[in-house]
């Protein structure tokens, strides 16, 4: 009784193993090896559901004589060929893999190549259009400012102008951090250098940056990448933080470029944060992205009062 009961159910997961063998077919994109594996678990079914019959009919299985031969050496070599050709099946899958990392990194570089002409465009836009307009402004009033006036117009032009300069000095700046020529001109170290000696001069967090690099440059897509992942960590630091030392250190070692941030603020839940991955700016989940698009490694850590770390690996070479 015990194996009546034991062979019925082999059948009902063998009926099962079938179909979704079958099913997998069209996924494998007909795969011949996986055909060969399907009509052996087909066989195997039939083999076993012969085997069920002498226990509810007169049926023998001695009486199909050759043929029960024939299905075991059908499922034989349909199993034997099919394990032997299967590696296709991996390969295939492999290559369905890369090719969907590939069109990932394409798609990504592509919004990130987007973003940055648009940063351009807008601030030379902003450059050569509001630009050349207050610095008209601002000569006009310098004209304004060399007639006689009394106390209060003289008081009035004077605020005029000091407003008309710190317009132009803000431009400047917002033009600059839109597309940095300094990034563009000279590289990676000294735009970091020079956006941390700004955020320095504020005095209200002190920015600590080494690094091995010299003037060694890397590829644009890297340097642009990086730049804005470390800049938004800065900023991000800044608002919710409340550190008051960052840590930077910018090492190239063999074809790896390495970075390490750390600050001494009042950190946060890693568990929250992967409920709400968009923290402030440019968010932590575009950051892993842009990191990704450049088939790089990072890793952060933080725990509520023991601050921020975050650890960045890109190849600056192509593998």
């Amino acid at each position: 009784m015990v194996l009546q009961v034991l062979l019925a159910i082999s059948i009902v997961l063998q009926i099962f193993a079938v179909g979704v063998a079958i099913k997998l077919t069209r996924v494998t994109k007909y795969n011949f090896s996986w055909i060969l594996l399907t009509i052996g678990f087909i066989f195997m079914a039939v083999s076993r559901m012969l085997e069920f019959l002498p226990y509810i009919s007169n049926f023998e299985p001695q009486e199909l004589g050759e043929v029960a031969v024939w299905f075991g050496v059908v499922i034989s070599l349909s199993f034997a060929i099919g394990v032997f050709m299967i590696q296709r099946i991996f390969k295939y899958m492999k290559r369905v893999e890369d090719s969907r990392r590939l069109t990932e990194k394409m798609f990504l570089n592509a919004i990130i190549q987007t973003e940055e002409k648009e940063r351009k465009r807008f601030a030379k836009d902003l450059h050569d259009g509001l630009g050349p307009l207050l610095s008209t402004v601002k000569m006009s009033v310098s004209s304004l400012a060399q007639l006689e006036h009394d106390q209060a117009s003289k008081e009035i032009v004077d605020n005029t102008e000091m407003v008309i300069n710190e317009a132009i000095k803000s431009l400047k700046e917002i033009s600059d951090n839109l597309s940095p020529h300094v990034l563009n001109n000279f590289g990676l170290l000294r735009a970091l250098r020079n956006f941390s000696n700004k955020i320095n001069a504020t005095r209200a967090i002190h920015i600590e940056l080494e690094s091995n690099l010299g003037n060694e440059r890397f590829s644009n897509n890297i340097e642009v990448v990086l730049y804005r992942v470390v800049c938004e960590l800065i900023n991000n630091t800044i608002k919710h933080a409340q550190a008051k030392t960052i840590s930077i250190q910018l090492q190239k070692e063999a074809s790896d470029l390495l970075i390490s941030y750390q600050d001494d603020g009042i950190g946060f839940d890693m568990e929250k944060l992967e409920e709400q991955p968009l923290v402030g700016g440019m968010g932590f989940s575009n950051i892993y992205s842009r990191i990704n698009s450049l088939k790089g490694e990072i890793s952060l850590k933080s725990k509520t009062g023991e601050g921020t770390q975050v650890y960045i690996k890109v190849k600056t070479t192509d593998e």
